[in-house]
């Protein structure tokens, strides 16, 4: 039987008999503890992340995160590769948004791009629909006025932000899943190779 630390002692593992059995133990109640989902259930998060493009870990993680599905994604134009006026989305790029299935999208351009101009000339190569689309937030924007931009546009297309996967670029485009609280973000360079 453990008893209390003595003062100076470092609490490291034991040396009393058993240390072992008692791993295993733990390990055993720690595994019965995790969710084992039905496999209907995962074959239904298989077909739904690959409807998102997403690969399943990380799909299963945002998921299980936001405690709901994902309804849309939010790309930057720069994890689009669309960063200069005149830019063309990359074929790859664009053949993996003709694939998605039963999912919103939408777009935030950083200037100079123009949103609506940059969604228009999309719909028109690609016949892909990036709406809505709206300008990036600004450095000079304060993380709150951020995060009201973001959250305004979301509801306004009728997407809960707290179900929708931002794919980014850059670590500030990143920033703003966890100001807005959405449901996560995926680097551009892991959701087009995935």
């Amino acid at each position: 039987m453990s008893t209390p630390h003595p003062i100076g002692h470092n609490g490291g593992p034991t040396m009393e008999p058993g240390a072992g059995w008692r791993r295993h133990a733990w390990k055993q109640a720690r595994a019965q503890l995790l969710p084992q989902l039905p496999l209907p259930v995962i074959q239904r998060r298989l077909r739904r992340a690959n409807q998102l493009g997403l690969p399943y870990a990380t799909y299963a993680a945002a998921h299980q995160a936001a405690g709901r599905d994902i309804v849309a994604l939010l790309f930057s134009n720069n994890a689009l590769r669309l960063i200069r006026t005149g830019d063309r989305l990359p074929p790859t790029r664009a053949e993996k948004l003709q694939r998605l299935a039963d999912c919103g999208t939408a777009l935030l351009a950083h200037p100079p791009q123009d949103p609506a101009t940059l969604a228009a000339r999309i719909a028109a190569d690609h016949q892909i629909t990036l709406t809505p689309a709206a300008p990036a937030p600004t450095l000079r924007q304060s993380w709150g006025e951020t995060r009201a931009a973001l959250r305004t546009l979301l509801h306004a297309a009728g997407h809960p932000p707290g179900a929708v996967m931002l794919i980014c670029d850059t670590a500030l485009e990143a920033a703003w899943a966890p100001t807005a609280s959405l449901a996560g973000h995926l680097p551009a360079a892991r959701y087009f190779s995935a």
